[in-house]
């Protein structure tokens, strides 16, 4: 089990074509996250490399790819095509 797990699950119960969260609601979902998701961009790539980021792995197998807004502190989820 994944510390991102409960993002997975969060976004694949939604189900949303799109979903913004703020960085504190995906922290508070997961746990907290690192200051890294805070500071670089990519610590949010959709990477798909399965030794990559875990994170990433959460939102992409929900079926998301993320689009983090740095300035904002939040980031959105979009629905993308398997």
């Amino acid at each position: 089990m994944s510390k991102y797990d409960p993002l997975r699950d969060h976004l694949a119960e939604l189900g949303k074509e799109t979903l913004t969260m703020t960085f504190s609601e995906v922290g508070r979902c997961v746990g907290g996250l690192p200051k890294s998701s805070e500071i670089h961009r990519a610590w949010w790539a959709n990477e798909a490399n399965p030794h990559g980021h875990v994170q990433a792995r959460a939102w992409m197998d929900a079926g998301y790819a993320a689009e983090p807004d740095m300035a904002r502190r939040r980031v959105t989820f979009r629905k993308v095509g398997r």
